[in-house]
């Protein structure tokens, strides 16, 4: 079962951040290192950029149905 939307809201932040923080605090080559899609550090950055693209693109899909089904 999947976790509600505004438990994801939240949760999804906090993780990439305690991931930011990880791979901060264990890779020596951080800022350099985050450029490797093979780091942690890389998808650490990715995941906070990526969701709110996806919900966005989301809605404007979900708004462009709505306005195609009523005109």
């Amino acid at each position: 079962m999947l976790p509600s939307l505004p438990t994801l809201t939240v949760l999804v932040p906090l993780l990439s951040l305690a991931g930011l923080f990880y791979s901060a605090s264990v890779d020596e080559s951080f800022p350099q290192g985050c450029t490797s899609t093979t780091s942690l550090c890389f998808y650490s950055l990715l995941l906070p950029v990526t969701v709110p693209v996806y919900v966005f693109f989301h809605l404007w899909t979900w708004m462009g149905i709505k306005l195609f089904r009523h005109n």
